[in-house]
Parts: structure tokens; C-alpha cells; sequence
């Protein structure tokens, strides 16, 4: 009778329990997926089921059967220590791991209460408390669940009442198990002009780690989120796989690790390199947030899971309007005077674009911001490019038609600035040896209140006296090295995890006083990805890199784990062989802007790209807000293709791309996806060039969805770089 009373109190969620040596479950469900934890009569927690969700509320008694085994019970194979510490039975990586002030190294948490909350009819959030019978030492796990968009996420808060500090070394956010046959990992790495490249691996016994140790500009060459196959290598349509990302935007660290029988734990968070922590009596040490979902209809699912959530949870402005824009840095590079500027925002307008975007270059006057080796940290205007300052490009912008928005590089610093000639003790560089210096710069130390202080009020001086900036472009271009905190003095082994939370700090305080300003993260190009650092910035520069070709992989790579309002494309002069047609077709799929002089362009190039960008702004709605399908790979053929189909079903955009088909290669139909197969479409090629009518038999016409999906269309060519969108609306 007890257990049906707690099975029933289980289900219906809100519940608050105490646990004690009664034994208990822990259910943790969205709409498609359990995570099931139970609390064995020792009082620790251990982890007895996770995958798709269970259908009868019946059967969860099974695990509070097993729950009476523990871990070493004729149950052990299925059940695993949820949060387990280091110095006692388990052999493997723990997740946490803490030097007590006796010098002992062992911790052993035991549940103590566990609370799940209806936040709202969709999300729901479940609380673990724990804490060490021998150690006056707690750990909280949290669990919030999205029900509809099938995503979990897990952090942890740890704190203690020890007389003095201890030594926190190891601090998961989440550790998962699974118990598949195999177990094959994709990755994504990658380095400045060549991001997130996916590579895929079987994991056999031992450990598989996934880490980053540049501090600043963190994801530089590994990414934090990863693809894992159960079973079987991780495809777009089918399969179970688990999709998982840190939100944090330093150092952190996936370690991958198959046991002697054959289980897989993975455990994320923090890279504990070079950063014991240690932690007060009484302060409260969060975790980064680890999110997931795992999806029985591979990868393709999995990312529409996290695109949804993403809208509506985590990314700033996430249901809101995204604005086109044209950069001057590849028209103008360095050498600008007002003149150049206002004539590119003439052009901007021509463009039919919302904003002009003023990038590197227009600060500094000691040291002029002529190159990249000089004034980076001198924000005030150069008055010899621009000598009636910021408000007037404000108002000639305005007088042009569009919005303007503004480039900064506020966590760096140039040696050669007034900047680190006033305040040297700002800079995180070594007191004992040379300086290395990568780019010509030199980060600032965001540990330390003052340099917060500072570089908040960077972004705040230029807002107070240009109220009218609608845009910043938020840089960061160098790692950090010379690892040495003057602030920090003889606790160096918390800058890396102090600089990162004074960061957020920082934005925190830009996000509150100017909450509807829309910023892009940016990072030497996609070196800051994560949904941590989302939520202060509505979209991020995937790469420096705007080939075209490029950017068909790189933003293959990204619509993983990001929406496409979130990734933003450019239209540039990068790879002149491939037309400015096929140019555009590319950003078009993202958040698009321009990096480009319309000098460059011929009279009919000028007019389709207006046409291009009114057919954007047309289809805004679908682009940036509709489920997006991956449907041709790049990796896996000479030609790509996606598409992005609205939520009601009646209107779809779909994109593909030639790139370097092989002589008489067969070309065959793409299958269209997520359409009603019951409704009627008509299909039409548009972004054509003005005079050139559609070379495809098949525009024009209406089509079932089930055809459409199931016969598909002929869209590729053995044409050499190029292109076709195609506009679907229901009949």
C-alpha cells in the first residue's frame, strides 16, 4: 500500500518528501524521456533507469524493488551512484571530490530531501538535497525538465560548514550511465576560419575527455556539446541518441568513460585543470548548467528538441524579430573617415537592410586604433576618422533610414593603450617572466570587481551618450595566457573559474539595465558558443571565415545545437569563384547581414540582392522561427540541402547547394521533411536573378506533402557552386 501511495505521489508531481531509511523514488519525465533515481535504505542516491519515457505508471514499482539492492545487490548491473564522491568504493571518475580540513579526501552523500515543482503546465523542477554524515559538508542537485521540448538540465550547489576552506577539485554538473552494447561519440572541433568540424568515434573501454584549457576564448578548438550514439553510430533520422551542451563559457570538460562491464558513464561541468577551488564556510559553489535530450529519432529530432527550448527558455529575445545589417570591416578594413561610413549607410538602405554596423577601428587617440597592435581598451572616439563623434553617425544613420550599431573588444587590451599604461594590474600576465602576447593583446582580469566595474561601463558610456545604438557587436579575441591574477595573488587556482563568472557579471548588469538591446556574441568568430553566455546575447558569429562553402559545413555544424536565429551569416567577398547569388543563398539560411561595398556589385548583382533581402524579410517568420531539417550532408555528398518548415505546416523554405558534383556523377531526388502529408503545396524557385526565369521543371507546380516527402524533388544539378531556394505554400 505504501508504494502505490508514493508511485501516486510520484506522478502527480509537486510533491515534497522527506527521506529517510524508507526507500523512495525520484522520477524526473518530459513527454518523451525518464530519468528515474531511487534512494537505497543507506540513504544514497542512485541512478535505475534513463531513456524513452515509460508508458505505465505501474511499472516504476520494479525500481523501488531494486532500489533495496544498492550497488551491490543481484541488481547492481542497473544501478549506479547518481552523484557519486571520490576516496570510497567506486574506481571511477567521481563527481565530486573535496579535501576536508583534516586533510581526508573522501566524501559519502546520503540523501536527505527531495522536492519536484510545477513551475509552469511545461516545466517542472526537481530538488536533491545531500550532504556527508561524517562531514558537515552538502551538495543540491537540481533538475529542471521542459516537457514538450523533451530537454533536462542538471546543475549542482555545493557547500559546507567546516571550520576553514576546503579544497573542492572535482564539481560535475551531472553524471549520466548508460548500458548499451556500444557507444559511438561525435565531436566537434575545430580552430579560427574552420569550426566545429564533426568527427565520429567508437568508445571502448577507459576514458574518452573532451576538454578546453584557453580560459577567455574557450571553444577556440573544442566545442562544448557533443552527439552520443547508443548503439550505434548517431544519424539524422533514426536511432537513440543523446545530445548534450555545458552552458559554460570557459574551461570545461566531457569526460567519456566505458567501465569493465561494458557501462558508460559521462560526467560534465567545469575543467577542474588548474583550478582547485577553495570554497568558504557557508558559500555556495553552483555548477554550470548541463543540458540535454536524448531522442529515438536520431539527431535531426534532438536538435528541433533544443532549437524549440531555446526560443523559448534560454536565448535572449528568443521568439523575438532578429535585424539585417551591413558590416563596413570588409569595405573599409581599418581606413574609414566619416564620409566612407555615411555613404555605406546610404548603401544599407539601398540594400533594403534594418542597420549599418561599425566594426573595429573607429577608438583611440593616444595610440590610434589603426591596426590590431594599438588602442584596444582606449574607448573613446578617434577624433581625426571621426571628429563630430558616435552621435553623429547615430543621427546620420537615422537620416539614411536604418539603425546603427557599434563593434567592442571590452575584455581585451592592447600594450600599446593609455589603458594598461594607467592600470598594468588589470591584466592577467605573468609578474616573472616575458609576456606572450596573442593577437598583439592582452585579456583583463574580470575577477576583480574594479575591471567589471570597467568594462561594464565601457558598453554603459557609449549607450548613455548614444541612446540611440541598436546593436553591439561584443568581441573576443584571445585566449588567455601569461596565466597570473595580480588580484587574485596567492590563490591563482581560481582565476580560471573567477574570470569566467566575472563575466557574466558583466553582462548580467549590460542585460539589466539595457534588457531589449540586441547584442552578438562574438569570439575571433565562434569561439563563444554556449547557452550560458545566450542568455545575454540574441545571436553569435559562427566564424571570421564567409566562404561560402565553408559556411555550408560550419553552419551544418552549429544547427546541431543552435537555432538558426541564433547563428549569424554574412554575405562577403570571400571565395570570388562562387557567385554573389550563391553567396547569399548561404547566409540566407541564418540570421543574415552583409559584409560587403555594393561597389562591388554590377547592376543586376545589386538588384537581386534586394530582391534577396525582401524575400528574407517576406519569410523571416519561417526562416528564423520554423523547425529546421537537415536533409543532404555535406559530409556525406557533393551537394547539401536543408529546409525550415513553420509550425502550422503551410509554409516552408527549403535551400540546396551544388558544390563540387563529380562528372557524371547520379544525382538523386531529395525528400522533403516535416510537411502535412494530407496538404497540398505549391513550389517555387525564388532569388533568381532579375531577367532568368526557374530552370526547374517542378516550379510552379502544387504537390502533395506525401509526395513531396516520400517521391521528393530533382534539385540538384551537376553545376559546380550553386544554388536554389525554394519557397513552399500550402494551397
Amino acid at each position: 500500500m505504501k508504494k502505490k501511495i508514493l508511485i501516486a505521489l510520484l506522478i502527480m508531481g509537486g510533491f515534497i518528501s522527506t527521506l529517510s531509511a524508507e526507500q523512495s523514488l525520484i522520477r524526473i519525465s518530459t513527454d518523451e524521456t525518464d530519468l528515474v533515481l531511487s534512494v537505497a535504505p543507506d540513504g544514497r542516491l542512485y541512478q535505475r533507469y534513463l531513456g524513452r519515457r515509460l508508458l505505465y505508471e505501474t511499472d516504476l514499482a520494479h525500481f523501488a524493488d531494486y532500489a533495496s539492492t544498492g550497488a551491490g545487490g543481484s541488481d547492481a548491473a542497473k544501478a549506479w551512484e547518481a552523484y557519486p564522491g571520490s576516496g570510497a568504493e567506486d574506481y571511477f571518475e567521481p563527481a565530486l571530490a573535496v579535501t576536508h580540513n583534516d586533510g581526508n579526501m573522501t566524501t559519502i552523500l546520503t540523501c536527505v530531501s527531495s522536492e519536484t515543482k510545477k513551475l509552469n503546465g511545461n516545466v517542472a523542477e526537481t530538488i536533491i538535497r545531500m550532504k556527508d554524515k561524517v562531514y558537515p559538508i552538502e551538495v543540491t542537485l537540481h533538475f529542471m525538465a521542459y516537457a514538450k521540448e523533451n530537454i533536462i538540465k542538471t546543475w549542482s550547489e555545493i557547500r559546507h560548514q567546516e571550520k576553514k576552506p576546503v579544497t573542492v577539485w572535482r564539481y560535475a554538473s551531472g553524471m549520466l550511465y548508460f548500458e548499451n552494447a556500444r557507444y559511438f561519440l561525435t565531436e566537434f572541433s575545430g580552430d579560427w576560419a574552420k569550426e566545429v568540424h564533426l568527427s565520429t568515434q567508437e568508445l571502448q573501454f577507459g576514458k574518452k575527455i573532451m576538454d578546453t584549457k584557453l580560459g577567455s576564448r574557450a571553444a577556440m578548438h573544442t566545442y562544448p556539446f557533443f552527439e552520443l550514439g547508443l548503439d550505434g553510430i548517431p544519424r539524422e533520422n533514426e536511432g537513440d541518441v543523446l545530445m548534450g551542451t555545458l552552458g559554460w563559457t570557459g574551461n570545461f570538460q566531457f569526460t567519456f568513460e566505458v567501465d569493465n562491464t561494458g557501462n558508460l558513464r559521462v560526467l560534465s561541468g567545469i575543467n577542474p585543470y588548474a583550478s582547485a577551488y577553495e570554497l568558504k564556510p557557508g558559500e555556495v559553489f553552483v555548477t554550470p548548467e548541463f543540458i540535454f535530450t536524448i531522442s529515438a529519432c536520431g539527431t535531426g529530432k534532438a536538435s528541433r528538441n533544443m532549437h524549440d527550448w531555446a526560443r523559448e527558455y534560454q536565448l535572449k529575445d528568443g521568439k523575438g524579430d532578429r535585424l539585417t545589417l551591413l558590416n563596413n570591416w570588409e569595405a573599409t578594413y581599418f581606413d574609414f573617415d566619416e564620409k566612407k561610413l555615411e555613404e555605406l549607410m546610404r548603401e544599407a538602405k539601398s540594400l533594403g537592410v534594418d542597420m549599418f554596423l561599425l566594426d573595429d577601428g573607429w577608438f583611440a587617440n593616444k595610440y590610434p586604433r589603426e591596426n590590431d597592435r594599438a588602442g584596444l581598451g582606449d574607448w573613446e572616439v578617434n577624433r581625426s576618422k571621426l571628429p563630430n563623434g558616435i552621435p553623429h553617425l547615430v543621427q546620420s544613420a537615422q537620416k539614411a533610414g536604418v539603425k546603427f550599431g557599434i563593434w567592442i573588444e571590452p575584455e581585451m587590451v592592447n600594450p600599446k593603450s593609455e589603458l594598461f599604461e594607467k592600470h598594468p594590474e588589470w591584466v592577467i600576465r605573468l609578474p616573472n617572466r616575458e609576456t606572450y602576447y596573442f593577437r598583439n593583446q592582452l585579456v583583463l582580469d574580470l575577477g576583480n570587481p574594479a575591471v567589471q566595474d570597467y568594462v561594464f561601463g565601457v558598453v554603459d558610456k557609449i549607450m548613455t551618450e548614444n541612446p540611440g545604438i541598436a546593436y553591439f557587436k561584443w568581441d573576443c579575441n584571445s585566449p588567455i595566457t601569461n596565466v597570473y591574477s595580480p588580484y587574485l595573488k596567492e590563490k591563482q587556482n581560481q582565476l580560471y573559474i573567477d574570470h569566467v563568472r566575472g563575466v557574466y557579471r558583466v553582462f548580467e548588469r549590460v542585460k539589466a539595465k539595457y534588457p531589449s538591446l540586441p547584442m552578438m556574441l562574438c569570439s575571433g568568430g565562434g569561439a563563444r558558443c554556449d547557452y550560458e553566455a545566450l542568455k545575454y546575447f540574441t545571436e553569435f558569429w559562427c566564424s571570421d571565415n564567409t566562404d561560402p562553402i565553408e559556411r555550408l559545413y560550419i553552419q551544418w555544424g552549429y544547427s546541431h545545437f543552435f537555432p538558426v536565429k541564433s547563428m549569424a551569416a554574412h554575405v562577403t567577398s570571400w571565395n570570388k569563384d562562387a557567385s554573389l547569388k550563391f553567396r547569399t543563398d548561404v547566409a540566407m539560411m541564418c540570421k543574415l547581414g552583409f559584409d560587403i561595398s555594393l561597389k562591388e556589385m554590377d547592376e543586376k548583382e545589386l538588384a537581386y540582392c534586394q530582391g534577396a533581402v525582401a524575400n528574407y524579410n517576406r519569410l523571416k517568420r519561417v526562416i528564423l522561427d520554423g523547425d529546421f531539417y537537415r536533409l543532404v550532408s555535406p559530409y556525406e555528398t557533393n551537394h547539401t540541402a536543408v529546409m525550415s518548415v513553420c509550425k502550422e505546416k503551410n509554409k516552408a523554405v527549403l535551400y540546396a547547394y551544388d558544390i563540387h558534383p563529380r562528372f557524371g556523377e547520379k544525382l538523386l531526388p531529395v525528400r522533403l521533411q516535416g510537411l502535412d502529408p494530407a496538404k497540398t503545396y505549391k513550389i517555387e524557385e525564388i532569388n533568381l536573378l532579375p531577367g532568368s526565369a526557374s530552370r526547374m521543371r517542378f516550379s510552379g507546380k502544387t504537390y502533395s506533402g506525401d509526395y513531396l516527402m516520400k517521391a521528393g524533388l530533382n534539385l540538384f544539378t551537376a553545376n559546380r557552386i550553386s544554388s536554389r531556394i525554394i519557397e513552399i505554400t500550402q494551397q
